[in-house]
């Protein structure tokens, strides 16, 4: 699995977890709808520092929280 689509999944997972839409986090975080679009779509290949950040402190977690997922774990884990 490529790190972007990790990424997405576990963006994807807490947004389920919360009851809270793809749309609201764009909001609070002001964030371009086509940037979140392609951050959680397969047609992404990579991601962007930046922007995981971003999400990660909208969703008022530590980057420690965030990346503390199995998903994350993986040894076949591309980070191409």
């Amino acid at each position: 699995m490529k790190l972007s689509t990790a990424v997405a999944l576990r963006v994807s997972n807490i947004l389920r977890e919360r009851k809270m839409s793809q749309y609201r986090l764009e909001k609070i975080i002001a964030m371009p709808h086509n940037t979140m679009k392609t951050l959680m779509g397969e047609r992404n290949s990579s991601v962007n520092l930046k922007t995981v950040m971003q999400i990660i402190r909208g969703l008022e977690m530590t980057t420690a929280e965030f990346f503390d997922d199995p998903i994350f774990e993986s040894e076949e884990l591309e980070i191409d």
